[in-house]
């Protein structure tokens, strides 16, 4: 346990930058899997609109990628690595 002022302090903001961190990591992991869903229903059906549906998802994750580097929650080597792996599932559609 914390005995010291600034110790109790770095406790508070440990805890804050491990919920913001949580959030844009557990995200960037949902809108994924949304992804690779939407993908599978366009790989069968062809539809156009299931095309748009995919790029508007893909659209949302690399700016949440691009957010969460900025935030230094993602590495940037990290960060371009799961866009490119995303971007070549899609081209390989």
């Amino acid at each position: 346990m914390a005995n010291n002022k600034s110790a109790k302090k770095r406790i508070g903001i440990n805890k804050r930058n491990r919920l913001k961190n949580r959030y844009y990591k557990s995200s960037v992991r949902t809108l994924i899997k949304i992804f690779f869903q939407d993908l599978e229903t366009y790989k069968t059906s062809q539809n156009p609109e299931e095309k748009e549906k995919i790029k508007k998802t893909l659209s949302s994750i690399y700016s949440l990628i691009d957010k969460g580097t900025k935030k230094n929650i993602f590495h940037k080597n990290a960060a371009a690595r799961k866009k490119s792996k995303l971007a070549a599932y899609l081209k390989t559609t």
